[in-house]
């Protein structure tokens, strides 16, 4: 792990604590780490505001002061993870012959999410430095975002690519947002397999969101779908289509529910590998889960034969 950035922010909160001047090599120290570089990076290319005046506010912050000891212990037991094993688990969902390869950033910001950063060039994994998750969930979420970064790298072939690029222009933003689906397979993946809770190692109210939430399947998917109509229909600006699908983001909304349980049922009904080569072709994903649907049965609802034609 590259920890320069939290152990910059630390040394800064450390210094504070007891009564230190913060000198301007500290703040160098912090603003030229190479975790915090290519967060900076990251959001400025996403076109949110990052300014070092901001962030030396939030460092400074009584709050962050307060949190400070459970951060210190918090990235040392980080630091005591075994990456190997998530790796692992994430390389079972890719296709054979992936690699993965990946800097894990522990960060301490004002923003709780982690994220993955410049999956095809320089890849990395950014990972918000929370008390609250202990080393077993922080393990589920190194796998999910190492999906990520090995799914980017190894799956859409130049052969599939050079084919998609030959559809017309609606159909290609089509297949390019059914690309979310990713992160339905990234919890399988965390997860270990389709029998197993992908909030198992969360806490409870995590765990009863998602129940809630996948309660919603038949409903979800017959929004996705309404959602994939309209962009083949050409109903929707690139400007209308990028908010629709960003909304089914949410916390862990439709693009993780639907695609998981649908990638759930294709690994029970047809095995993993034909649930890994359906992924790694997005033409080939909904046709693969409406076949494992009705092997289960189950009255598990199915995509229509109007969406899986535009997709040749």
């Amino acid at each position: 792990m590259a920890t320069d950035e939290a152990d910059a922010v630390l040394h800064i909160l450390s210094r504070k604590e007891k009564g230190q001047p913060v000198t301007d090599a500290d703040w160098q120290r912090l603003f030229s780490s190479e975790g915090y570089v290519r967060l900076k990076k990251r959001d400025t290319q996403m076109g949110r505001p990052f300014e070092d005046a901001d962030f030396r506010t939030f460092v400074l912050s009584d709050d962050l002061a307060k949190r400070a000891p459970d951060l210190t212990r918090t990235l040392g037991l980080w630091t005591g993870v075994d990456p190997s094993a998530a790796a692992r688990r994430a390389l079972a969902y890719l296709p054979e012959g992936a690699r993965l390869r990946a800097k894990v950033y522990p960060v301490i910001k004002p923003k709780d999410n982690s994220f993955v950063f410049e999956v095809k060039t320089d890849p990395a994994i950014f990972l918000y430095l929370d008390p609250a998750v202990p080393p077993e969930k922080l393990e589920n979420t190194l796998t999910h975002e190492l999906h990520h970064i090995g799914f980017g790298g190894s799956c859409l072939t130049p052969a599939v690519e050079a084919e998609v690029a030959k559809l017309p222009a609606i159909t290609r933003t089509a297949l390019l947002w059914m690309g979310a689906f990713g992160e339905g397979i990234a919890m399988l993946a965390a997860a270990g397999g389709p029998d197993v809770h992908p909030h198992s190692v969360s806490p409870a109210a995590d765990r009863e969101r998602w129940d809630r939430d996948v309660a919603r399947f038949p409903e979800d998917l017959h929004k996705l779908e309404a959602f994939f109509r309209d962009v083949l229909a050409g109903k929707l600006s690139e400007e209308e289509a990028q908010k629709a699908a960003m909304s089914f983001y949410g916390e862990q909304g439709p693009w993780y529910t639907v695609e998981w349980k649908m990638a759930a049922a294709i690994e029970k009904a047809r095995g993993r590998e034909r649930l890994v080569a359906a992924a790694c072709d997005p033409r080939r994903l909904l046709p693969a889960y409406d076949e494992a649907a009705r092997k289960l049965g189950g009255e598990m609802p199915v995509w229509s034969e109007q969406v899986m034609r535009a997709f040749p």
